[in-house]
């Protein structure tokens, strides 16, 4: 059980947002411009949580070799840009108990950070069109550091904006990738058991929990 908590760092796409309808639309978009035909949900699933340079290499690979991939990757990265910029939030929705979650975690007088391998210009106008914006006192993109999460950066940089040791600073997410930048930052993680995990067993992720929805999160932190 976690103690002294004081503030949480919330992942986005797979915790909060199920956002895969949206990659699906862009990447089918993006794959008509190349001639390719489009691929399904749960390929998209596997794929997501990396970033869009990693997901756009992992889509052109299912067709093209290494070198073909390096050829077309800045063409299709900017089509899937594009499109994803024209429908960003269209198809996605909350998950379940997502804004009880995060009412009940304000309640606590707990400070609130999203940290997502999106990039910045998709995280915040998605953040603003499902009503989220305003739990967070800090909100870091994909590009908002040198490096993504497996990487500890964007973590390490919200216990200092809130100016807490990592120990009470409480990461929520959805794969292995918030569970492996929660470790080397030094933060507690738990994790929810909907997301996507790039196809891989949540159970088989370092965490310290599995949280049901974000209200349950805060009902066992409450309790703590």
């Amino acid at each position: 059980m976690l103690k002294n908590i004081q503030a949480i760092v919330i992942d986005l796409d797979g915790t909060m947002l199920d956002t895969a309808p949206d990659f699906l639309f862009a990447i089918n978009a993006m794959r008509a411009e190349f001639a390719l035909a489009a691929i399904d949900i749960e390929t998209v699933k596997r794929f997501v949580g990396k970033g869009s340079e990693n997901l756009i290499q992992r889509v052109l690979a299912l067709n093209f070799d290494s070198a073909q991939v390096e050829t077309h990757f800045a063409a299709a990265l900017n089509a899937y840009q594009k499109h994803y910029l024209s429908i960003n939030g269209d198809h996605s929705r909350l998950y379940p108990e997502v804004i009880e979650g995060l009412d009940a975690l304000r309640a606590q007088n707990l400070r609130l950070a999203c940290v997502t391998n999106k990039p910045l210009a998709f995280t915040l106008p998605l953040l603003q069109k499902k009503g989220l914006s305003a739990y967070f006192d800090v909100i870091y993109g994909g590009d908002s550091f040198p490096h993504k999460k497996p990487d500890p950066v964007a973590l390490l940089q919200v216990c200092a904006d809130f100016s807490l040791p990592p120990q009470q600073v409480l990461t929520i997410g959805d794969s292995s990738n918030d569970a492996q930048a929660a470790r080397a930052a030094g933060c507690p993680v738990w994790l929810v058991p909907y997301g996507y995990n790039h196809g891989e067993s949540i159970q088989n992720a370092d965490s310290d929990g599995i949280v049901l929805t974000l209200l349950d999160a805060a009902r066992r932190l409450k309790v703590a």
